[in-house]
């Protein structure tokens, strides 16, 4: 039988991974959406731009309740909470959208930029978490 410890860490990456899903799938339905929806030279830009502030969002309030059982203060602490956590999705995030668009210049279809955006999301959250618990979810 695993310690508490162990069963505890195998708990949270299960709940991580499923959040992370959650926010691929929506993060890649609202690019989907607005591709679909506009249609001018950077529509593919504003879409990835798009996706990534919902997903940003959905991850934000599972991540804080659910995985880091964080409480802040007030709404300002909330505010800060999320600017913080935003920063730490920077770097993230260029990982995401370079594997993104990568996929974009290599493949040139729509469903492999969409792969391309699953791998780097992936990527992405493995990071993230990390970096969340470091710095963003501690008092």
């Amino acid at each position: 039988m695993n310690p508490p410890r162990q069963r505890h860490a195998a708990h949270i990456a299960a709940l991580y991974t499923l959040f992370a899903a959650i926010s691929t799938v929506a993060n890649i339905g609202a690019q989907d959406l607005v591709v679909r929806a506009v249609h001018f030279d950077h529509a593919i830009a504003l879409s990835v731009l798009v996706g990534t502030g919902v997903g940003l969002v959905i991850k934000y309030v599972l991540d804080k309740r659910y995985i880091f059982r964080y409480q802040t203060r007030s709404t300002g602490h909330d505010g800060r909470t999320f600017l913080l956590y935003t920063l730490m999705g920077v770097v993230t995030t260029v990982i995401f959208w370079g594997v993104e668009f990568g996929f974009q210049a290599m493949f040139g279809t729509r469903e492999m930029r969409y792969l391309g955006g699953v791998i780097g999301l992936a990527i992405g959250y493995l990071a993230k978490y990390r970096l969340d618990k470091r710095f963003v979810f501690r008092d």
